[in-house]
């Protein structure tokens, strides 16, 4: 348990998560600040986080910790600070967030993207979801602890990373291959996309905890040929071999693959539901059960397969001339496990006259939903939500959890928010109109402080 010194800044007595109303307006005032603080990466390498950076270590400086400002590349800045615990044998806990964010058109918006505009109770601009929103969380904190004395069993390790949005190579994995040394002891993690009010129906609250992703396999597919004329007779025709590569993956049904994870998903969604399902069973057919979810259905409905996209097409100069080389790009998705399946699924989709390679490679992950850890953020959810129901589910994309793991680090997501109904979260990623409730982050602050502190 944490130690809490008495006195001034003592929080009232009852006073929900132990947090004072300083922290929750602070989270709110943070969240704001940060969307103005422009970080949007395109991948092309000319996000900036260095600013957002500065604006995270000053207010980790203020509540007495000691952050380093670390940089693979010039302006892609990483911050990354550690809050001694009170028990020195304990394993450290890693807290991690992303300070860049997907662009954002503002003609599409009904407010600017980067305006962080609190209007009826929410927070709007890019980020209040992905995820400004977790850091001014992270950031409330630890400085209501400065405030009141406060320090946590464990020690807890603080990243904000640059990069997230592209490929992490400026951020936790340059932190991870450069400077292991900041996370020793590390055994566990934190970050995004858990711990939000998913409504089921029904009346039924779920709060989704990530204990797995999907790996990353974005691919590049070459097609070559005989290049000629348009108007003659060409049985070695490159863009024809690629569009035919494209539409088998395309139309290609991958079979079921049910880990650990997405099986215990599916037991505890069945049960919640009043659904009798054995998920061992040889004959269990997961699209039935995933129909009868209702709205449930979308946490799981990923994640029981590999999946392969194609995304991007490229080809030829002239209307009138069969180039000699075709491109096109697939956003592959590989479950824990199911690389080999994967790999040797595309050679036979491929064929022989397409070739193909990986442009971008994360492993897929899985976090056990029996350790002490996830007990603790169910309990910190279901004291602050005693009618909420936590769920674990496997993330159907990636975070920077799949670059901490080369430290030997077990990955969650828990992000808490509580969201009235109506309000569909997952959508908003990387969505236009992106926001956050002020309520929302207010629950986020006092779960995120009991969990740190209990864990």
């Amino acid at each position: 348990m944490a130690e809490r010194a008495a006195g001034a800044g003592e929080p009232a007595a009852g006073q929900a998560g132990g947090v004072g109303q300083q922290a929750l307006d602070e989270v709110v005032r943070f969240t704001s600040e940060l969307i103005r603080i422009d970080t949007s990466n395109a991948g092309d390498g000319a996000c900036r986080e260095r600013p957002a950076a500065e604006y995270v270590a000053e207010r980790l400086a203020g509540a007495g910790t000691a952050p380093t400002l670390l940089e693979r590349s010039r302006g892609r800045t990483n911050v990354v600070a550690r809050i001694e615990g009170t028990d020195p044998g304990a394993d450290a806990l890693l807290v991690h967030g992303h300070l860049d964010v997907v662009p954002a058109e503002p003609a599409d918006w009904s407010v600017h993207p980067f305006s962080g505009e609190v209007r009826d109770g929410v927070v709007w601009g890019r980020g209040a979801i992905d995820m400004k929103n977790m850091d001014a969380m992270v950031l409330a904190v630890v400085r209501d602890w400065a405030r009141s004395g406060v320090r946590p069993r464990r020690d807890i390790v603080l990243a904000f990373t640059a990069d997230e949005e592209a490929s992490a190579e400026d951020g936790s994995g340059f932190l991870a291959d450069r400077h292991p040394g900041l996370f020793d002891g590390c055994t566990e993690g934190i970050s995004e996309s858990g711990a939000f009010t998913f409504h089921a129906g029904g009346g039924r609250r779920l709060y989704p905890v990530a204990a797995g992703e999907r790996g990353t396999a974005w691919l590049k597919l070459t097609a070559r040929g005989r290049a000629g004329h348009g108007s003659k007779v060409n049985r070695e025709n490159a863009v024809s071999r690629l569009a035919a590569a494209v539409a088998r993956i395309g139309a290609y049904e991958w079979p079921v693959r049910l880990t650990p994870t997405v099986r215990a998903a599916l037991d505890e969604l069945a049960a919640l539901h009043g659904i009798e399902a054995d998920v061992d069973a040889p004959d269990f057919d997961v699209d039935a059960l995933l129909g009868a979810l209702g709205p449930a259905a979308k946490l799981v409905e990923p994640t029981v397969r590999n999946s392969a996209n194609p995304t991007m097409l490229s080809a030829g100069y002239k209307v009138n001339v069969i180039p000699g080389a075709a491109v096109a790009h697939v956003d592959g998705r590989v479950v824990p496990g199911g690389e080999d399946e994967f790999r040797a699924t595309l050679d036979e989709l491929t064929g022989p006259d397409v070739s193909w390679e990986y442009d971008h490679r994360e492993v897929a992950l899985q976090a056990p939903v029996d350790a002490p850890a996830y007990a603790a953020m169910r309990a910190a959810i279901e004291r602050f939500d005693p009618d909420g129901h936590v769920v674990p589910y496997c993330m159907s994309g990636g975070t920077d959890a799949k670059q901490f793991s080369r430290l030997g680090i077990t990955g969650y997501g828990f992000s808490p928010l509580k969201l009235p109904e109506g309000f569909d979260y997952q959508a908003l990623f990387h969505g236009v109109d992106e926001r956050v409730p002020v309520e929302g982050l207010h629950f986020g602050v006092r779960v995120l402080d009991h969990f740190l502190r209990t864990v």
